[in-house]
């Protein structure tokens, strides 16, 4: 072969390989410099009363079945990358019974699933209500539905193999640790174990989340005081502790009425973290003024260059809706800005006019404590 002509092939494959360890590179800084989000969706709480228990079931069949009662909701909650709610019910099987020693069909978390929320926590003051079965059969029901929980465990082992519960949705991944003040004086029968909101307890599940590398751990805790809308001393400085040793999120729920939140942005002292103080209620037959609701959060994260933070966050107002069908009173979940404008859905005045000072007295309370959380339309637009 002519030399020159040799030297010109040599050059130009050189040239080639050069190119395409550059292109290679380029591609890879794009790869380390990508961003990634993910939309979480935090619900409260899920209960279930007598009246919602006689309204699910079927007379004949002796079955039950809520779907209807998550229908209004479910493109909200389907609409988040991941949904997770407090289950304040065992699922401990017959006698099904509501307050105050709750034991709803399975058939309300098979709704729960199939509404789109993702995971249940079940670490709250009515985990032990059935004692030893109680807390044994809300587990073995929500595994054989499919469903990952955490919060209460068969024992120890189980404890410390499955916590915390590690979920991944579009390269990042959350570690969801979940606690309850206690649980009504009943005791927690050995070797079952529902998880105690102790600093220290928490403090060392946090060092031990963070050995698993997850993007962000998040604290669902079951706290405050019942009915207060304004966060305790005690909820207010166990947020900021919690923050301070590694927490990126800490959710509430207990007190049945919605609390303050708050998205700590650059420059804070927890920049680029939130914490929600009280869901309020998701479903209950509580009617008193504050409890026939509550609010869903919905907190985007932005993993970017390696670093996860909070992007976006707001909330979203639900109201449970109860009129009367065929002699029986039904329970509906409605996203409030969606049915505030559709009055004539209601079949009584009345309950529209319920429904609106809801949102009247929730709007005025969160916009007054709120930091840097905005109300939501539907899926996720202000």
């Amino acid at each position: 072969m002519n030399t020159c002509i040799h030297k010109a092939l040599l050059n130009n494959v050189l040239m080639t390989g050069c190119l395409i360890l550059l292109c290679l590179r380029i591609q890879g800084q794009a790869a380390e410099s990508s961003s990634g989000r993910v939309s979480l969706l935090f619900i409260g709480d899920i209960m279930g009363h007598d009246t919602q228990i006689w309204s699910a079931e079927d007379r004949q069949t002796r079955t039950y079945n809520y779907d209807d009662v998550f229908e209004h909701v479910k493109p909200v909650i389907s609409g988040a990358d991941i949904a997770i709610a407090n289950l304040e019910v065992t699922l401990a099987g017959p006698p099904y019974k509501g307050y105050p020693q709750f034991s709803s069909p399975a058939a309300l978390a098979a709704a729960c699933r199939d509404a789109g929320i993702d995971c249940l926590v079940t670490a709250n003051n009515h985990s032990a209500d059935r004692g030893a079965k109680g807390i044994r059969a809300t587990i073995f029901r929500l595994d054989s539905l499919g469903i990952p929980h955490t919060g209460t465990f068969i024992d120890i082992a189980s404890r410390e193999k499955q916590q915390p519960l590690m979920i991944e949705r579009n390269g990042i991944s959350v570690a969801l640790l979940n606690y309850t003040y206690g649980t009504n004086g009943l005791p927690v029968p050995s070797p079952q174990v529902v998880n105690m909101l102790n600093r220290e307890r928490v403090a060392e599940d946090i060092s031990g989340a963070k050995g698993l590398n997850p993007d962000i751990i998040v604290l669902f805790l079951h706290w405050g005081t019942e009915y207060d809308t304004i966060p305790s001393q005690q909820q207010q400085e166990m947020a900021e502790y919690f923050l301070s040793i590694g927490a990126g999120l800490v959710i509430g729920s207990h007190p049945h009425v919605i609390q303050k939140m708050a998205w700590y942005n650059d420059g804070s002292a927890f920049p680029g973290r939130a914490v929600v103080y009280s869901l309020g209620n998701f479903v209950s037959n509580q009617r008193k003024p504050g409890t026939d609701g509550g609010a869903m959060a919905r907190i985007v994260l932005e993993k970017k260059d390696g670093a996860v933070k909070v992007a976006d966050a707001g909330y979203i107002l639900t109201w449970v809706y109860t009129p009367v069908v065929g002699y029986r009173l039904k329970f509906y979940i409605l996203p409030c800005s969606e049915f505030s404008r559709k009055p004539e859905f209601f079949t009584k005045k009345e309950d529209y006019s319920q429904m609106m000072r809801f949102i009247t007295t929730s709007g005025r309370l969160l916009t007054r404590e709120n930091l840097n959380f905005k109300e939501y339309s539907g899926k996720g637009s202000e």
